[in-house]
């Protein structure tokens, strides 16, 4: 008798093992659920804004928001701070030499700057954390004509989350992003964003 109510009560206490292990199952797989979104939002929002070489915060680079300020320097040696340009329409590239998609849509770039910057067409090359000698030999290869800056550390290419290269940012005469395009741009997809910037063949 003793044996069975022994039995019994081993039974009842797996039961209660199992059912409190569901429990912080389920309690454990709601915090992962609903938890890690929070955390991430949290570490999206921590990462919302980041220091420029000019020093206040800048907000993080989406579609609609101002573009981050930032102050980069050519390869004459001047420094170019973006807000320079605000009243024009600027578009940020970012790239480096050893890109192929970079390469590949820098004539297009070229031809669409050549085109319309007397209508206020900014172009900024940020190069990634490559040296003068390096870049400048790249530019001369092209014939590239627009600004070429220098990003050392891509310390602008974080600020701008450029995780990928190519990444291009247009800008409106308002200083607010109209597009955000990681990856290689067609001829096609730049004359459409420039379209978007209210630039019009002439």
């Amino acid at each position: 008798m003793s044996l069975k109510n022994d039995s019994g009560s081993g039974t009842a206490a797996s039961l209660l093992v199992i059912g409190a292990g569901l429990l912080l199952g389920l309690l454990a797989g709601g915090l992962i659920f609903f938890g890690l979104p929070a955390l991430n939002a949290l570490r999206v929002a921590s990462q919302a804004t980041a220091q420029t070489p000019a020093g206040p915060l800048a907000p993080a680079p989406v579609v609609g928001a101002p573009a981050p300020d930032f102050v980069l320097t050519d390869l004459e040696g001047r420094q170019v701070r973006l807000s320079d340009f605000k009243g024009q329409v600027v578009l940020l590239n970012f790239w480096a030499t050893w890109c192929s998609p970079c390469q590949a849509e820098m004539p297009a770039i070229e031809d669409r700057y050549a085109t319309f910057k007397s209508q206020g067409l900014v172009v900024l090359g940020i190069n990634q954390d490559e040296d003068t000698k390096t870049v400048q030999a790249f530019v001369e290869r092209l014939g590239l004509t627009f600004t070429i800056l220098l990003d050392p550390g891509a310390v602008v290419g974080e600020l701008y989350r450029a995780r990928g290269l190519p990444t291009t940012f247009i800008v409106d005469r308002d200083g607010k992003i109209i597009v955000q395009k990681v990856g290689f741009m067609s001829d096609r997809q730049l004359d459409q964003y420039l379209s978007q910037a209210g630039l019009s063949n002439p």
